[in-house]
């Protein structure tokens, strides 16, 4: 089975209501949540190296769910459209006090968890470069250990063929698991979650604008978009009415 390909929608969502979000708040740093340290070099090299002996040896393919699409932050020399059967996407990491949230409006990030499938992106890493493409590639996606969401090889379907794609999967047993919000308490999220590198409305146009440019269709962050637009349309008219009056 390949992916069904359709013409990019016209998103509620919209860079103004990007813009309306945009918050000036500087960097926290860090916050170790309990049971958690610090991830270091020796960490990292240690990842590396376990990664790179498990690899298959037909080729280094990461699958993308999520921001990686739009930032991957490594090189790449190929990309396709794959499907994860098995797994979804879903805002399930949470809770961040710092990168798209704060004390007062923790964030949720993406993850892939358990169940359904996802369509996403895998990008072929250069044979000859991939300590130093992973090493880029692990140290934006950890940052504490044990990690909420370790790597793990999949089993992906793209339009060439099947192939296997190195990911990072939830872990349901993590203190960092987040699951039973309602769609409601969700959009709440995102529509008011900010942090020093940006708000969580930010995130969600970036990932759902660039699923809509390669044809990939989920419903349910089709969904979060329009009641996350919903939102700050409500709050915009809310503060220009209060100007107003």
């Amino acid at each position: 089975m390949t992916p069904r390909r359709h013409p990019p929608r016209t998103l509620m969502l919209s860079p103004r209501h990007v813009e309306a979000m945009r918050r000036d708040i500087p960097d926290p740093g860090p916050r170790l949540l309990p049971g958690f340290r610090p991830a270091t070099d020796e960490d990292y090299d240690t990842t590396v190296k376990e990664i790179i002996a498990s690899a298959p040896a037909d080729g280094f393919w990461v699958f993308a769910y999520g921001s990686l699409i739009w930032n991957p932050e490594f090189d790449y020399v190929e990309r396709r459209v794959a499907l994860a059967r098995g797994w979804r996407r879903a805002f399930c990491l949470g809770w961040d006090f710092r990168f798209r949230g704060n004390d007062e409006q923790p964030g949720l990030m993406l993850a892939l968890d358990r169940g359904g499938q996802c369509t996403g992106v895998v990008f072929r890493l250069p044979d000859g470069r991939l300590e130093e493409n992973l090493h880029r590639l692990i140290r934006r996606e950890v940052s504490m250990v044990p990690t909420a969401f370790p790597w793990r090889w999949i089993g992906l379907r793209t339009e060439q063929g099947p192939l296997t794609g190195l990911t990072f999967a939830m872990n349901r047993k993590s203190g960092r698991y987040v699951s039973g919000l309602s769609d409601e308490a969700l959009a709440d999220v995102l529509a008011s979650a900010c942090g020093f590198r940006g708000s969580m409305c930010e995130y969600l146009y970036a990932t759902v604008s660039h699923l809509e440019e390669l044809g990939i269709r989920d419903s349910h962050m089709w969904k979060l978009q329009a009641m996350v637009a919903e939102r700050i349309e409500r709050r915009l008219a809310a503060s220009a009415e209060k100007v107003a009056s």
